[in-house]
């Protein structure tokens, strides 16, 4: 096949990104010397939560590598378009394959890549923290063949902690505690990663590239969503509401593997942030009404986007990891992190004991 007949990409990432760094906006407004503070301080902070993560989980890092990266809005949306692009390869591959003229195609690289730099943008400005783990510094550097990277948005933080009025030392380690969870798991577990990476696979396989099965559950969607607005109770993501059953199988597996992993981080977050942390109380409960707190159009955006499932990850994947411990010890609760056989199912999320009898044999306790 010449690179003519190659199928063009379905996203214009340079015109993503440029959207993006061009729309976020830089964040709050500091000095050169406070901003050089910052990434300081939350460096050395990471490498003070990584030690706390361990002693807690009991998890082992050492077993892999994933370096820590301070970034600003603009580089949090490059390093993002990067990983969106590893992610969609596999069905732009199957595009390819099957030759199927799909409304992407139709629409253009340029007009997706716009959408998706509005999309970044507006995310670029929301997120503290983010564990990539589909990163694997393949860039002929020192970093080579890590398995994923942190990044710490350090406007975002600065931002969000004067918005608070909560010390900003404190701040920065309780957001590190949970950030820095996710790298000792992802490192800890390496096997994760490829996991991750085969429900990916799953969901292309999955997919149907069928442009009118794929027109028709997008106007089902839209309908969906309209109906939603106009009564004014919940509805599902555009996400949730364009796959086809054979996708929805997957994505209630990714859902109860990223409620486990958010859940676990903010166990961690909780358990030891009272011993290091001496205004902790203060800024879980502001952070928590801030949380919950979006009203309007970034509201809209969060539900659309299925950032409203994101919380509900946190609270029950918390539950969860709580009730296994509870149960069975941080010792036996470690035991979802053996083989993709012993993570909980979504149904399992809801019913830790269902998890602890499968997996450890013992009789559902009171």
């Amino acid at each position: 096949m010449t690179t003519a007949d190659a199928a063009p990409e379905m996203v214009d990432w340079d015109l993503a990104v440029a959207t993006a760094q061009r729309l976020a906006g830089p964040g709050p407004a500091v000095t050169d010397a406070e901003a050089r503070s910052a990434v300081a301080e939350l460096r050395s902070l990471a490498s003070e939560a990584e030690a706390h993560v361990k002693g807690f989980t009991g998890l082992d890092a050492s077993l892999g590598f994933a370096p820590l990266i301070v970034v600003d809005r603009g580089n949090w949306a490059r390093a993002n378009a990067q990983s969106m692009r590893t992610i969609i390869a596999p069905l732009e591959r199957k595009l390819q394959k099957g030759r199927e003229r799909t409304p992407f195609q139709r629409v253009g690289p340029k007009v997706t890549g716009l959408q998706t730099g509005a999309l970044l943008a507006f995310l670029a400005s929301k997120v503290l923290g983010q564990f990539d783990p589909f990163w694997s510094g393949r860039l002929g550097g020192p970093d080579d063949g890590a398995q994923g990277r942190l990044l710490l948005v350090a406007p975002n933080i600065v931002h969000v902690e004067r918005e608070l009025g909560v010390d900003p030392r404190d701040f920065r380690l309780w957001v590190t505690l949970h950030e820095e969870t996710h790298r000792v798991q992802f490192t800890a577990v390496p096997w994760l990663r490829d996991h991750l990476a085969a429900e990916i696979e799953a969901f292309v396989e999955a997919t149907d590239v069928d442009p009118g099965a794929f027109l028709t559950r997008a106007r089902d969607a839209v309908r969906a969503l309209s109906e939603s607005a106009r009564s004014g109770e919940g509805g599902g993501s555009i996400l949730d509401l364009v796959q086809t059953p054979a996708q929805k199988a997957v994505i209630d597996r990714v859902t109860a593997f990223m409620s486990l992993l958010e859940g676990h981080a903010d166990v961690v977050m909780d358990g030891v942030g009272p011993g290091v942390i001496p205004s902790v109380e203060t800024i879980r409960r502001r952070f928590q009404r801030r949380r919950y707190s979006s009203v309007g159009l970034d509201r809209t955006f969060r539900r659309l986007l299925g950032l409203d499932a994101k919380m509900r990850q946190y609270r029950d994947g918390a539950a969860f990891v709580n009730a296994v411990v509870d149960r069975v010890g941080m010792a036996g609760f470690n035991r979802v992190w053996e083989s993709a056989a012993t993570l909980p199912t979504k149904d399992e999320i809801a019913d830790p004991v269902a998890w602890v009898r499968r997996v450890h044999g013992l009789p559902a306790l009171g």
